[in-house]
Order: structure tokens, then C-alpha cells, then sequence
């Protein structure tokens, strides 16, 4: 019910509003109890038949009849802007319901169809505040977060959009929207971030190693090459340089060159565990001294227990030396960290096989068949995806 009403008035509308994607979806929730005065209760009666019948127009002009003759009641404002916003007549949503809000300016379903009505003129600093407003009066309305985060980020307000966005993702973890959008503010954080240091000093090691950062995960990896190679020459016994040196010569299966930078690395760290983890993943990739891989990942596992793929490299190691049954078990701690990892599947089926349990290996290899055809469905879509995008283009 809608307490902003004047006395003589009961409330007549509630208003909720959904915004999905780029446009808003808008729906009236008319309340059973109707005005008292006879004139306006039958403008409504005849605004809500109008309605009903798609006859917006008529509806738009018992609503304006409304207003005239009861200019205090905050709703008829309401369901005024709402029809002109679904005729996309935003301008004139925003001045009726601008209207409205100086009869109740805390009247919550205003705010926010008026946020959204800004939003959709482009006019993302007016939008702001009322979306804020909308958003304080019902915390956990989501789609008013993410239209507010979509806002702030056209103010190039990132900071204020990775809140805004960090709190929505916790509630929609599924969301895949809200990680789509939480990434590029990120990228826009950082970039601005190396803006700063490079008017600072272009030519320092953390200038490189963040350049290096941002093509590493734009998958350039012969960019990522050259500015680690800059940071590395500039500190080369800084902890972590050698290391992102050697993860890109990793990426691009540089074996030996990854080995040598992570040698380096553990030289100027040698507490660095993930460093001790990867040299024995190499080894095992290289299909070469099995028992130093095992030991590499020994040392790195005693520092650094939560390293799943670590687990699973060891897990392959004592398979290779036909220690099944201490391959079976850290294969298992491997499974349970990161369930839908193919690889880890698929040798603890190996596992099971060389152990003679025949059921257990048939349900592993279920499992590995049914991760690697989701997989694969997932990349054949987005290929076929990308392969319309082109068409439409041409």
C-alpha cells in the first residue's frame, strides 16, 4: 500500500518495476481499494478498462484527469510515467514523475522508475541519485544494484561500481552478467591504476610487471614476454619478476626457459611454493625425472597445503612410480578441491584401473567423459556464436 496518499484518498497503485538487460520491464499491480471520490474512482475504473483493453492513450488521458482533480496523490504520478516509459516517452516519464516525487519524495517505486527513465535518456548523473535512493529504500532489490553499477560505470565511477557490484555478486553468484560486468570495471581499475604510475615513472618495474599483468590476461603473450623481460632487467632480484617471466614461458609451453625463470625465482624467494609446484608439473609435462618432480612438489605442498593442482600433479607422479594407493588418495584431495576438473578424473580412473577396481575407474572415466562433452558443447557454441556475429556483420 502507497502511505503517501492524501487522507481523503486511499492508495490506488503499487508500482513494481524490473529491470532487465538494457530495458526496463515495468508492470502495475493495481490494489483492490480504489479513490473515494466518485469522479476519480471512475477515471480509474476507466483508466485500468483502457489498460486492460492496450488502449494506452485513453489510459494515459484518465490518468492525466486524475492528476488534475487530485493533484496530491502521488500514485496517479506514478502510473502516468510508467505508461509513458513503455512507450519509451522518457522525457516525458521523468516530468511527471519528477512531479510526483515533490508530492512524496520518498515514495521508493518513483525513484526508481525515474532512475531507469534517466538511464535510459543517457543522462547517467541524474539517473544516480535516485537509483542510490531506490536502492537505500529496499537494499535487496537486485535489479535496481545492477542498473545502479551499469550507471557508475558510465560515470566512470568504478570505484563506487565494484562496491555496488561486489555486494550484487555475493547475493546472484550465478549471475554471469554481474562477473561480465565486475571484470571490466576491474580492467578499468587497472588501467586507470597504470595511468597513474606511469605519469609517476614509465620506465619502473611495477609499470612493467602491470602492463605485463594486463596482456597476460588479454592472452597477448608476446606483449606479457616483453614487459616482464623489462621488469626482470630493471629488478632482477626482486621476488615475483622471474616468476611472471616464466608463467607466460609456461603459457606458451617453453619448458625449459619457464624452468630456468622459476629457478631464478625460488633463488630470490624460496618460499615461493607455486613456483616449487609448477617446476614439477613441468617435469612431468617433459615426461622426464619423475622422482625430482615428486620431490618438487613434495617441498611445494609442505608450505603450501591448498594447491589443488599440485595435488593432482602428485597424484600423477606416484601413479607413474606405481605407488596406487598413495596416488588414489591424493588424487581424491585433488576431486574434492576442484570437482570438475577433467584431468584429476581421469587419473584417478588410471588409478583405480592399476589398482583392479574396475567400478570405481568406470565411474571416474563417467564422470571425465560427461566434464570433457560440456566442455566441448560450451566451446562448439561459442565458436558457432562468434561465427554468426561475423555473418551478421558482412
Amino acid at each position: 500500500m502507497l502511505s503517501s496518499a492524501p487522507a481523503r484518498f486511499l492508495p490506488t497503485i503499487r508500482i513494481v518495476c524490473v529491470f532487465c538487460g538494457a530495458i526496463g520491464l515495468c508492470g502495475i499491480l493495481f490494489a483492490q481499494s480504489q479513490p473515494t471520490g466518485p469522479r476519480a474512482q471512475q477515471l480509474y475504473s476507466q483508466a485500468k478498462a483502457s489498460e486492460a483493453a492496450g488502449d494506452t492513450a485513453a489510459a494515459i488521458a484518465y490518468y492525466e484527469q486524475i492528476i488534475k482533480i487530485a493533484p496530491r496523490l502521488a500514485p496517479a504520478y506514478n502510473n502516468l510515467g510508467l505508461l509513458y516509459f513503455r512507450q519509451a516517452r522518457y522525457e516525458q516519464a521523468v516530468a511527471v514523475l519528477e512531479q510526483g516525487l515533490k508530492v512524496a519524495p520518498k515514495l521508493s517505486s518513483a525513484h526508481a522508475l525515474l532512475g531507469i527513465a534517466y538511464f535510459q535518456l543517457n543522462r547517467y548523473e541524474d539517473a544516480r541519485p535516485h537509483l542510490e535512493a531506490a536502492l537505500r529504500a529496499n537494499p535487496a532489490d537486485e535489479n535496481a544494484a545492477l542498473l545502479l553499477g551499469k550507471d557508475l560505470m558510465n560515470l566512470n565511477d568504478f570505484s563506487a561500481a565494484a562496491d555496488v557490484l561486489q555486494e550484487l555478486a555475493k547475493r546472484q553468484p550465478a549471475n554471469q552478467e554481474v562477473w561480465y560486468l565486475l571484470g571490466k570495471v576491474y580492467m578499468k581499475l587497472s588501467e586507470h591504476a597504470l595511468t597513474k604510475m606511469n605519469a609517476l615513472d614509465p620506465d619502473s618495474v611495477l609499470v612493467h610487471e602491470m602492463s605485463g599483468e594486463i596482456m597476460e590476461g588479454m592472452k597477448n603473450y608476446d606483449g606479457a614476454l616483453v614487459e616482464y623481460k623489462k621488469a626482470v632487467e630493471i629488478a632482477p632480484t626482486r621476488p615475483g619478476t622471474h616468476y611472471m617471466l616464466g608463467n607466460v614461458y609456461y603459457q606458451l609451453s617453453a619448458w625449459d626457459a619457464a624452468i630456468e625463470q622459476f629457478e631464478a625465482e625460488l633463488r630470490n624467494d624460496p618460499s615461493n611454493c607455486k613456483a616449487e609446484a609448477v617446476i614439477g608439473n613441468i617435469l612431468l609435462e617433459q615426461r622426464r625425472e619423475t622422482d625430482q618432480a615428486l620431490a618438487d612438489l613434495d617441498k611445494a605442498l609442505a608450505s603450501c597445503p591448498n594447491l589443488s593442482q599440485a595435488h593432482t600433479d602428485r597424484g600423477r607422479a606416484l601413479l607413474k612410480l606405481s605407488r596406487n594407493d598413495e596416488a588414489v588418495k591424493e588424487l581424491q584431495i585433488a576431486e574434492q578441491d576442484t570437482p570438475d576438473d577433467t584431468a584429476t578424473h581421469f587419473y584417478l580412473a588410471q588409478a583405480y584401473r592399476a589398482m583392479g577396481q574396475a567400478e570405481q575407474a568406470k565411474s571416474e572415466m563417467q564422470l571425465f567423459s560427461k566434464l570433457e562433452e560440456a566442455r566441448h558443447a560450451a566451446t562448439a557454441k561459442r565458436a558457432q556464436e562468434v561465427i554468426k556475429e561475423k555473418e551478421d556483420l558482412h
